[in-house]
C-alpha cells in the first residue's frame, strides 16, 4: 500500500524538488506552503509520515508539531536550515523523530524516511537496496560492486549515480534531472560531472555482460540499458 508524507515547507522550490524525489520513490506526496495548511492538511490526510520545516509563515514547526503531537504518534522528520544544537535538542524533546540539515542529500533524506518508518512500524518492507543483474550486483547497503563476480572498488557517488540509473531501466535521464536527483539540488557545479562519473563507471563496466549496458542517448542523457535474452550472443 503506498505511503503518504506530507511535505511542510514554504520554499516552492525544496518542496517541488522533494516531492519528485519522493514520488519517484514510489511515495504519495502533499505539500503545505504554510504552518496553519500543514495541520489541516495533516488533520485531513492522516499521512504516514510529515516532513516539516521550522521557519514557517503562520504557524512555526515547532507549533505545528506540537499540534501533531496532541493527535498522534506519527513520525516527523525535521526539515530546516537551522544548525545550532539547542534546535535539534528542542524539536527532539517535543517529539520528532529526526532532525536533517539544510542543505542534504536526496540519498540522506530517502535512508531517513526509510529508517524512521521502519522504526515506527510504518514501512513493513524497505524498497530493495540491492541490484542484480546478469554479471552485475549493485549493492547499496554495503556499498559494494560485484561485477563477474569481483568486488570493484567504486566511489560512493558513482555507485549512487548507477543505482539510481538501474533502479530504473531503459529510463533517460537528463543531466539536469540526474544532477538534482544523486546530488541533490543543493548541488553547485555543472553538468559534466555526470559525463567524468559516467565514464568512469563504464571503464569499469563495458564488456561484462550482453544483457545491459550504460547507454547515451545523444542529446539527452543517459540510461541503464537492459536487451532481451534472445540478442545475447
Amino acid at each position: 500500500m503506498q505511503k503518504t508524507i506530507l511535505v511542510v515547507e514554504d520554499d516552492a522550490n525544496i518542496a517541488d524538488l522533494v516531492r519528485i524525489y519522493l514520488e519517484n520513490d514510489g511515495y504519495a506526496v502533499q505539500i503545505a506552503g504554510d504552518g496553519g495548511t500543514g495541520v489541516r492538511l495533516f488533520r485531513e490526510l492522516s499521512p504516514d509520515l510529515v516532513l516539516l520545516d521550522i521557519m514557517l509563515p503562520v504557524m512555526d514547526g515547532w507549533q505545528v508539531l506540537a499540534a501533531i503531537r496532541e493527535i498522534g504518534k506519527t513520525p516527523v522528520i525535521m526539515l530546516t536550515a537551522k544548525e545550532e544544537t539547542d534546535d535539534k535538542v528542542h524539536g527532539l524533546e517535543l517529539g520528532a523523530d529526526d532532525y536533517l540539515t539544510k542543505p542534504f542529500e536526496t540519498r540522506e533524506l530517502l535512508a531517513r524516511i526509510h529508517a524512521v518508518l521502519r522504526r515506527s512500524g510504518g514501512e513493513e518492507e524497505r524498497r530493495s537496496q540491492v541490484l542484480t543483474f546478469d554479471k552485475l550486483e549493485i549493492n547499496m547497503d554495503s556499498y559494494e560492486l560485484i561485477v563477474d563476480g569481483k568486488k570493484i572498488d567504486t566511489p560512493p557517488k558513482e555507485m549512487a549515480l548507477l543505482f539510481h540509473l538501474a533502479s530504473s531501466p531503459n529510463r533517460v535521464y537528463t543531466r539536469n534531472q540526474l544532477l538534482d536527483e544523486v546530488w541533490g539540488f543543493d548541488y553547485l557545479g555543472d553538468s559534466r560531472t555526470v559525463d567524468v562519473h559516467i565514464k568512469r563507471l563504464r571503464e569499469k563496466l563495458e564488456g561484462v555482460s550482453p544483457r545491459w549496458a550504460l547507454s547515451t542517448v545523444w542529446g539527452v542523457g543517459y540510461k541503464f540499458e537492459t536487451f532481451p535474452e534472445k540478442n545475447e550472443k
